[in-house]
């Protein structure tokens, strides 16, 4: 079994208002990845998300692709804490 980590990603530019979160609980349950998504007061997006490496990178790679206009994405590595599932935090 591959080992789990954390990835923290902050997505920006528009992506509020566009079905962002939506779409990110979508992409992270079908890549079986667990964690929450949430905006941010400043109009980012920002994403806790746990798995594989190969399964982030993944969801990296779809945060560059989602709904509106992605400016940037910024990732941070970071150790699991074990989440349970994906959720939408508000």
């Amino acid at each position: 079994m591959e080992e789990k980590i954390l990835y923290r990603i902050l997505i920006t530019g528009y992506v509020q208002g566009v079905g962002y979160r939506y779409s990110a609980l979508s992409e992270a349950r079908r890549l079986e990845i667990t964690g929450y998504v949430r905006n941010m007061p400043d109009g980012s997006v920002y994403i806790e998300a746990e798995g594989s490496r190969n399964k982030l990178d993944a969801l990296v790679k779809w945060c560059y692709e989602g709904p509106g206009h992605v400016v940037n994405v910024n990732v941070t590595e970071n150790p699991p804490v074990g989440y349970k599932d994906f959720t939408i935090k508000y």
